[in-house]
């Protein structure tokens, strides 16, 4: 009991409200990744150690992102804790990360930045003939292809195309999956053979032991003296929430706060009824999954930033919802270019 009395007072700001947490410096939030829900998943990212000497560290800074010359990760400060997911959700309108599943995938992918790192392999001929170049310019903004076969679906955004050392990672990711999946699941893709290649990297690193093994933490939170609030600001300055091109569409299918005050929120009962709403649009639409749940995040996400409600019984609302997600998985492969911030 004493340890569980210890952790409630050293993290003494899970009472604050938003106000006084924004006004916390980084350094005053005392965060240890050796302990808590992201512990336990970064031996997931682990994954590597029994078959290869790369020696993998991770800390918590301020959000993904792996150094380079350091193969190691540094993990969003939010997902540390409940009450710091509470405050990401309230101006992100997502926690990046935030479930098992979503912090697993991200884990992979952060992982092959710090083994391509380990063994310098942006540098090989091979990688370039297979991915591109690394030294090319990171854009602000990037342009995907929905439609396109040429790249891997892992993380969101169609990420893949954003650059070759993404490309790599996301390839990487999904290599990690077990190999009788990523073959079926690909089959027929040009990106099959950027898997295979993969398969054939790994198996020529083996055992060998990597170019660079420093365990330097880079920017970790601990260090960092800048507020919450100033970096939420930042943030929300950098990053554009207000996409409304399917606002007159939403409106049809949810009401306003105004229309139905009490009513129940529409992000609540589309998370509820997601599982559902997958496997139906899956089917009807003979799409790979990837993009439908590109479409039910997109909507989700503006229905919360509008705060909608909902308007109608369920079962109408969701065969509503049913027929506005269909309409935007076919506006994004019909203009299959999609733009996107890094």
């Amino acid at each position: 009991m004493a340890p569980r009395r210890a952790a409630s007072k050293y993290r003494y700001w899970r009472q604050y409200d938003d106000e006084r947490l924004l006004a916390l410096r980084f350094c005053d939030l005392s965060l240890d990744i050796k302990r808590g829900w992201v512990a336990q998943h970064v031996q997931l990212y682990r994954e590597l150690r029994p078959r290869y000497r790369i020696q993998t560290h991770a800390w918590y800074g301020i959000e993904w992102f792996s150094p380079d010359g350091i193969p190691g990760i540094a993990v969003p400060f939010y997902l540390a804790d409940p009450r710091l997911r509470r405050l990401e959700r309230r101006f992100m309108q997502q926690v990046e990360g935030g479930d098992s599943k979503w912090l697993t995938r991200v884990l992979r992918h952060e992982a092959a930045h710090a083994l391509d790192t380990a063994y310098d392999l942006r540098h090989r001929p091979d990688w370039r003939a297979v991915f591109g170049p690394s030294s090319r310019r990171y854009p602000s903004v990037y342009t995907s292809r929905p439609g396109s076969r040429r790249y891997v679906l892992h993380l969101g955004h169609w990420y893949a195309q954003s650059h070759p050392t993404e490309d790599f990672a996301e390839t990487f990711a999904v290599w990690m999956q077990p190999r009788a999946r990523w073959r079926r699941d690909y089959a027929g893709w040009p990106a099959l053979k950027k898997l295979e290649y993969v398969d054939a990297l790994m198996a020529q690193i083996g055992a060998k032991s990597p170019r660079r093994r420093s365990r330097v933490a880079v920017e970790p939170v601990t260090k960092i003296r800048q507020t919450l609030g100033l970096h939420y600001r930042r943030k929300l300055a950098r990053y554009d929430l207000t996409d409304g091109r399917y606002d007159t569409r939403l409106t049809r299918v949810f009401a306003t706060p105004l229309r139905r005050p009490n009513g129940k929120p529409a992000a609540s009962f589309l998370r509820e009824v997601r599982p559902q709403l997958e496997r139906l649009l899956v089917r009807r639409a003979r799409l790979h999954p990837y993009v439908v749940e590109h479409a039910l995040n997109t909507v989700t996400q503006r229905t919360k930033h509008l705060d909608l409600r909902l308007a109608r019984d369920r079962r109408r609302s969701k065969r509503d919802v049913v027929r506005l997600l269909e309409r935007v998985v076919l506006d994004v492969m019909k203009r299959n270019r999609e733009n996107y911030a890094l």
